[in-house]
């Protein structure tokens, strides 16, 4: 395994951690590429939960970039300082961030995420529920309203923001549904549903898959052994 960039993503790098929360990381990693050819192939994601860390192999990232998937695009758009990890292909993805993004796929994968957090709230009740079941509900919350700011943004303009410009109104957003004002979040999943339909955005139909495919065959090229690159 060759790690070529990673870095701190999820509420540190959102601006919305608080005393105790997780430090989630993720990264892409480049397998050997004779690896491919053998009886077993190379695993795409390696996941552990203490620490918690997302790896995935160069191939399936790109893949999952492609789709719009939002913690995988947010790698590509972290702060500096949120970087742990930087080689020479990994800056090369970073460059290129903008050849992933297509209008349907960032309008389907930033809605869907939202609307998965809106389901896990309303399965929560009206609450009137414990006290760490409210600290769950808000933080589904945050992430619902988080990910609505940061779809629209990016489907308008073309930019993703990580570190939230407010993050204390998402905190309070958050709050106010675990007191129960699930009506709330309805409305603004709502709202963000009218406004992907109503935006312009300068987001083409479909993602430069050519650009992104030369930087995966670089990938693969750099990661063949000495006697079979040529090198």
């Amino acid at each position: 395994m060759h790690l070529l960039l990673s870095g701190i993503v999820g509420s540190v790098a959102y601006g919305l951690a608080r005393p105790g929360s997780d430090v989630d990381r993720i990264g892409v990693y480049a397998a050997p590429t004779v690896a491919f050819h053998g009886l077993r192939p190379p695993r795409e994601s390696v996941v552990t939960t203490d620490p918690d860390v997302t790896l995935h192999e160069a191939g399936k990232y790109a893949r999952l970039a492609l789709s719009g998937n939002p913690t995988a695009t947010e790698l590509m758009w972290l702060p500096d300082d949120c970087y742990e990890t930087r080689t020479e292909l990994g800056d090369r993805l970073v460059a290129i961030r903008s050849a992933f993004l297509s209008a349907p796929r960032i309008r389907d994968a930033y809605l869907g995420y939202a609307t998965q957090q809106f389901r896990k709230l309303a399965s929560r009740g009206d609450g009137t529920f414990s006290a760490d079941t409210r600290r769950r509900t808000a933080k589904h919350a945050r992430h619902l309203a988080r990910l609505v700011h940061q779809g629209r943004l990016l489907y308008a303009t073309g930019i993703l923001e990580i570190r939230l410009a407010d993050p204390e109104r998402f905190r309070a957003f958050g709050d106010r549904v675990a007191g129960g004002e699930l009506g709330e979040a309805r409305a603004l999943l709502a709202e963000a549903e009218r406004d992907f339909d109503t935006m312009r955005t300068p987001l083409p139909d479909r993602p430069d898959e050519a650009t992104v495919e030369r930087w995966l065959l670089d990938v693969r090229a750099t990661h063949l052994p000495p006697e079979l690159s040529g090198r």
